[in-house]
């Protein structure tokens, strides 16, 4: 999986129309039947004699006694046992049940794939996007850290993005990843339950809870895996932002993605960087490399890059590459999967593993930060 935060929130479309998807559930109810069925018992008297006797009287009395109990009996089951396994249905689970979202805060979705807007409490969309972005495999304590990142930045988005909009967030990595529940059921099939439960059960245990800066929700930027270090925000964006300071990470090198290499014609790289390159000729390649060993700049011959640029023009994983050329090929050898700053999940992953809670894990990777409340900002945001 590829978890990237981008800072840009600029490529939206414009909608038409708002529309809710909503899925509902459906329930099988089995319907208890009795065990009996009704009898018709007919009874042949002996018109033969003129006078009853005894004996007579008895078995008329017995027969009497027999229709009158019999009709009680058909109204009962065998047991009581299998009544209830007759009725018993398998539960399905709702994703928003222990979310007790009854929160005024809404979140509006852009879903890129239906060109609509879909309207989601704030703790069911969080519960929603810490299922598209982190593997549900993960410790309780990961799912913790990421629910709050995940609530952090819609609520951020929520203050200080431009009114002008329809909607509040893309359902892609240019926000967060956001899936409906039919597509999580899709995703994970047979395990949706346990898995929605568990992520649920993580979201309800941090509800409410943001990441704030001198009183103020931060800008909560995660990623998937690190190369051992995150990355100061001013070597890969524009701004030094106090709390994205890099630190080391060395649990990320346990991560699948840690590693990763793609090989490129030169006419490819060509393309990308929109240069020209000797053909049939060593390229001299020279590389200066930030705090965290990511390229900072890299020349291509008479051509000078930014990591960033070079990663962004060829889709690499990360800004931390080495370069071979092998005849008119290069190949491009990474270490981690995404910008690196801010929490590596797979780096939370690890923390949480060693028995570090969420509070350690986010205060780990977000400096000088505290865990505040979404009610300190909750008017402002229901008054927008």
């Amino acid at each position: 999986m590829k978890n990237r935060y981008h800072k840009n929130k600029f490529i939206r479309k414009k909608l038409k129309d708002k529309k809710s998807s909503n899925s509902t559930k459906n329930r099988i109810l089995a319907k208890a039947k009795s065990p009996l069925s009704k009898k018709t018992f007919g009874n042949k008297f002996n018109k033969g004699h003129s006078k009853w006797k005894l004996p007579s009287l008895l078995v008329l009395s017995g027969l009497l006694m027999i229709i009158l109990v019999i009709p009680t009996l058909v109204v009962l089951p065998f047991n009581s046992n299998e009544s209830v396994a007759s009725t018993t249905i398998e539960q399905e689970f709702d994703s928003s049940e222990g979310l007790d979202d009854d929160s005024a805060i809404s979140v509006a979705v852009m879903r890129t794939q239906t060109d609509s807007i879909e309207n989601v409490p704030l703790e069911t969309y969080v519960a929603r996007v810490v299922a598209s972005e982190m593997p549900a495999k993960f410790e309780m304590e990961a799912l913790k850290s990421q629910a709050l990142a995940a609530r952090t930045y819609i609520v951020n988005q929520l203050l200080y993005a431009d009114g002008d909009e329809e909607s509040d967030v893309t359902d892609t990595i240019m926000d967060q990843v956001y899936k409906g529940e039919e597509e999580l059921r899709d995703r994970w099939g047979a395990n949706y339950n346990q898995n929605m439960k568990k992520i649920t059960d993580a979201v309800a245990a941090t509800k409410g809870e943001i990441l704030t800066f001198k009183d103020a929700p931060i800008s909560p930027a995660y990623f998937s895996t690190s190369n051992g270090y995150t990355e100061n925000s001013e070597d890969y964006w524009a701004n030094e932002i106090p709390y994205l300071r890099s630190v080391a990470s060395p649990w990320d090198v346990e991560s699948p993605y840690y590693l990763d290499q793609e090989t490129f014609t030169l006419a490819e790289v060509e393309e990308a960087l929109e240069v020209d390159l000797p053909d049939n000729a060593s390229i001299s390649i020279q590389a200066s490399r930030t705090e965290s060993n990511r390229i900072n700049q890299v020349s291509l011959g008479e051509h000078t890059f930014t990591g960033r640029e070079v990663r962004d023009a060829l889709e690499l994983r990360s800004s931390d590459f080495t370069i071979e050329q092998k005849n008119n090929h290069l190949i491009f050898t990474t270490k981690g999967n995404g910008h690196g700053i801010g929490m590596s999940q797979y780096g939370a992953n690890g923390m949480a593993k060693e028995g570090k809670s969420y509070e350690e894990i986010l205060k780990y990777y977000y400096q000088d930060v505290e865990i505040g409340s979404v009610d300190e900002v909750s008017r402002t945001l229901v008054a927008q």
